[in-house]
């Protein structure tokens, strides 16, 4: 008889080893598989399907978990948010030939996927694509226009100050009363419809545009400035002069106020002296009139106090009515004393002689 065959436990260890292997490979593969077939689309994105370099399907625009097939289908994905744009500054003529520099703005979103994709493959492509169309509508729409059609508003007033700064600046009034039609608002409306009616063809949508500054250029920057100094100057010498010219009638009036002051004062002065001299006068002829010799002598003492002063010879007649007292006194002294009264001086003319 045959001896019995001997199980050997090592071959079936190796056995289920590779089972094991096996079944990991294939969880391995399967995770592989089921990760390349899903893929996950935020709020903020959109996305397209691409099958070897083709698009397949719609735009997909719903948030959440969706599946593709593995391997051979990739996602492109798109911001569906507003996007900005910023354009160079371009210096542009106006219809009256004056050379401004314009700089833009935009806003925009891929309204399109599937267009946008197919026209401009990405956000780069689209910003090139905005950078001419955008560029070219506002040349266009800027060189058909004035300058005041550009920087003012169509309900814009002009006030009585830019009136005054008109005035100053001759080669600005013109601009200045020039009647503005369209406007700055209504200007950039139909920039913004026109670019729109270009853009769509790509996908995008134009959400709006502005224009975020116009200068002028250099050569023109310094004209205006130096317009600006003058006009700065002008306003500062007419300041001076409102100064100047009430200041001289301030001074009018203090003086005037002055004259006034001092007249009155005057007046008031002469009443008041008058008024004075008149009781002064009338205290003198009540005291005098009780002795009218002692008043007529007391106003001779006085008229000798006035004309004989220091210096002064005085010459006249013994019989002269102005020395009357003097000798009427000189009598009763030598009657008094028992002399004899002196006779009458020789009659010579009144004379007075100063040394």
């Amino acid at each position: 008889m045959s001896e019995p065959r001997q199980f050997k436990p090592s071959s079936g260890r190796r056995g289920m080893g590779a089972v094991l292997a096996g079944i990991v490979a294939l969880l391995i593969v399967a995770a592989v598989v089921l990760v390349s077939s899903t893929y996950t689309i935020d709020e903020a994105e959109q996305a397209i399907i691409v099958q070897f370099g083709r698009p397949i399907g719609d735009p997909v625009t719903e948030p959440g978990l969706h599946f593709k097939l593995p391997f051979i289908q990739e996602v492109r994905r798109f911001d569906k948010r507003l996007l900005s744009w910023d354009g160079d500054p371009n210096q542009i003529p106006t219809r009256g030939e004056q050379f401004i520099f314009v700089d833009t703005t935009a806003r925009w979103r891929i309204a399109e996927p599937l267009t946008f994709l197919q026209r401009v493959h990405d956000e780069r492509g689209a910003i090139n694509r905005l950078n001419d169309i955008l560029d070219s509508v506002v040349r266009d729409h800027v060189s058909a226009s004035e300058l005041a059609e550009i920087v003012r508003s169509h309900d814009w007033e002009v006030t009585e100050e830019d009136l005054k700064r008109a005035l100053a600046a001759e080669d600005e009034e013109e601009e200045l009363l020039q009647e503005v039609k369209v406007g700055r608002e209504q200007l950039v409306a139909s920039i913004l419809e026109t670019a729109q009616q270009q853009m769509h063809e790509y996908g995008i949508e134009l959400q709006d545009i502005r224009i975020k500054r116009i200068d002028y250029v250099e050569t023109v920057q310094e004209r205006v400035f130096d317009r600006m100094i003058a006009e700065r100057q002008r306003m500062a010498e007419e300041f001076r002069s409102e100064g100047a010219g009430r200041a001289a009638e301030i001074e009018g009036q203090t003086e005037r106020m002055l004259a006034e002051i001092i007249s009155e004062a005057r007046r008031e002065a002469e009443i008041t002296r008058g008024n004075a001299d008149a009781e002064a006068t009338g205290i003198y002829n009540e005291a005098f009139g009780a002795d009218p010799e002692f008043y007529a002598f007391f106003r001779t003492l006085e008229s000798y106090a006035e004309s004989l002063g220091e210096g002064v010879t005085l010459i006249i007649s013994s019989d002269s009515e102005y020395f009357r007292f003097l000798r009427d006194i000189v009598s009763r002294d030598d009657a008094g004393n028992g002399g004899p009264v002196s006779a009458p001086a020789p009659v010579m003319p009144d004379t007075v002689e100063e040394d």
